[in-house]
Formats: structure tokens, sequence, C-alpha cells
């Protein structure tokens, strides 16, 4: 199944949530959407799956506008912060939900799988469970899905290390297993970098960048050493940005240069200092 976004516009307020957003999701695997808070990234995944409507723009799937049938919605799941469940539906309970909701879409005995691996009491009630449990409680239900799109905002929240990394390796398992668009919000851009084949960073309500893993670790590099050595190499690249300690600058700049001096030290630019670097406000960058 091919889903794409055209030119998709969302207001609220005088706010611009989204400003012309087009993007294709075809291929399954892990895909990165990366933004800083309030850049739209939760937003977007809410109009995709017709929590929240555009002002303008269509969501397509395979050539043919979204609608608000069974059939087509329960393609689509969403695991977000916000909880839509009932406070005092229990885990068990849930389970059934999801198998009448999605049918043959949804491996129940996966979820209780998972729900025990996480240590979670599949009998207590949703407003009992810390933020921790509760983000496991919606993550194991989305985990055990078998549907074609899969929508993670922020699903290791409140996880401790140990729950992080379980969480992770599971959700790999499932896109080997279950091959689907898996989509993951996060702020832990470290942690997640490893799992995502391609990352979509928004910005202000824009993309910024969309590009592979491997277009996106070959796409910066950092120069380090002494500032006036620095300053001289780097003064025929694009520059994103640049740190000081002591007397070493560090300069970001675009592109793989191999033909560095003796004193200057090149280093591939990882995601996170990528994203740091392509998001930062004039005002963060002169700090």
């Amino acid at each position: 199944m091919k889903l794409s976004l055209e030119g998709i516009k969302k207001t609220f307020g005088n706010v611009k949530a989204l400003e012309n957003v087009s993007l294709s999701l075809n291929e399954p695997g892990i895909y990165g959407l990366l933004g800083r808070n309030g850049a739209g990234k939760t937003t977007l995944l809410n109009i995709i799956c017709r929590r929240v409507f555009p002002d303008s723009g269509a969501v397509m799937l395979d050539g043919n506008p979204i609608g608000d049938c069974d059939e087509q919605l329960s393609l689509f799941h969403m695991m977000g912060e916000k909880t839509y469940y009932d406070e005092d539906l229990k885990f068990k309970d849930a389970v059934k939900y999801a198998e009448d909701f999605y049918g043959c879409g949804f491996r129940k005995d996966q979820a209780l799988r998972y729900a025990d691996l996480f240590g979670l009491d599949a009998g207590k009630k949703i407003e009992k469970l810390s933020t921790g449990y509760k983000t496991i409680f919606k993550s194991s239900i989305a985990l055990a899905l078998d549907i074609p799109f899969v929508f993670f905002d922020e699903p290791v929240l409140g996880l401790d290390a140990n729950h992080r990394e379980m969480f992770y390796k599971l959700l790999l398992e499932d896109c080997s297993r279950d091959p689907k668009v898996i989509v993951v919000s996060t702020h832990l851009i470290e942690e997640v970098a490893p799992l995502v084949e391609r990352f979509i960073i928004l910005k202000e309500g824009k993309v910024l960048m969309e590009k592979s893993a491997e277009s996106m670790d070959a796409y910066a590099s950092s120069v380090t050493g002494p500032k006036e050595s620095v300053e001289s190499y780097v003064a025929r690249f694009q520059i994103l940005g640049r740190s000081f300690i002591g007397k070493l600058e560090t300069a970001y700049i675009v592109g793989q240069p191999d033909d560095a001096p003796q004193g200057l030290t090149v280093q591939n630019l990882d995601v996170q200092r990528l994203f740091i670097e392509l998001t930062n406000t004039k005002k963060e960058a002169m700090a």
C-alpha cells in the first residue's frame, strides 16, 4: 500500500502547526520522525489517522483519499502520549477491544506475551498504572498489530533503560517478522537512530529534510582544531554551526572533506548533532 500526504496545512488559532507538508510512506521499514517541541510531529500523525482534520491538503492511500470507514481506519494505529482508553480499562479488556476492531490484524497472544515480558499486570486498571506502565500498556497493543501502518509517538515515555532497550528489540523483531510502515517520533534520537532506515525532520511545521539513514550519515561532518586553522579550512563549505572549548573550535559543515590538513580532526556528524545544528535558533546557536 502507498501512503502519501499532499500539501497538508493545519493551524490552531494563530499557530501554523503544519505548512504545505508533502510526504510519501510507501516502503515497509522504520521511519524516524524528528522535530523539536511544537514542530508538528503529533499533529501530522493524528491527521494521517483521522484524529485531526487538515485545513487543506489530502492524505492518500493508493491514490485515493482516506475515508472514515472502519475498513480503512483499521489499517492504521497510533500509539501516543495521550491515552484514549477509558481510565478504568484493564489491559486484558483492551486486548479484546483491539481484537474486535483489528480482527486478524491483531495478535492477541503476542500482546499478552509483551505485557508479561514488561511485567505489566493485565488485570490492573490503567488509572492505577504509573506513566511508564501506561506507556507499556499502549506499546504492547501496538507491537502486536499486523497491519500496514503503525505509528509510535514518544513510545518510551517514562520507561527505564531496561524497558527502553526491550522495546527497541521487540520493535525490530516485529518489523522483521511482519514488514510494515513503522513511524517512530521521539526526542531520544541517539537511542532510536540505529533502528531507523529513513529520517524525516520537521521544523516549524515544514519538512526540513527527508533522507535515508545512509544519506544522513554522509551528509555532514565536524572539523575540530585550533580556531584559525578551522576557520581557514571550512571557509569553502556550508557551515551549519560552531562550538568552542577553550582554544579549540569545532565547525559543523555540509559534506565529507578528505583533504583536511594536519592538526585538524574530521568526523562524520551523527544524526543527533546534525538535528541540533539544523534546528537551532539563531539565539541558541550564539549561546
